[in-house]
């Protein structure tokens, strides 16, 4: 589904996780990184055991360099894979932060 088929239903009043999820992933996989940002820190409001939109949301602060706050969002990421047994997620989150503290020394 593209970008405008999801904007055109959340203008007509639909809004959950999945939809601003969906929005997220598409304005980052264009690099709009704002953009991107602004609807998975809604998508996580909507729904905070949302383990995969965390791990987007730090990619699209990392991508703005808003690197603090990418931390804060993979951890709680982290944070809510462990305690739902997403192992994937909790994965590739790891994978992000320990290059994140690896950047900051750098």
């Amino acid at each position: 589904m593209s970008i405008q088929s999801l904007e055109n239903m959340l203008a007509k009043g639909l809004d959950n996780a999945l939809l601003r999820f969906g929005l997220g992933k598409g304005y980052l996989d264009t690099g709009e990184f704002a953009r991107a940002a602004e609807h998975l820190q809604r998508c996580v409001k909507l729904d905070p055991g949302y383990s995969a939109a965390w791990k987007l949301l730090g990619q699209a602060l990392q991508k703005q360099s808003l690197l603090d706050d990418a931390r804060g969002a993979w951890q709680q990421g982290l944070a809510v894979a462990r305690e739902k047994g997403d192992k994937q997620a909790e994965k590739e989150m790891t994978v992000f932060l320990k290059r994140l503290d690896k950047h900051s020394q750098g």
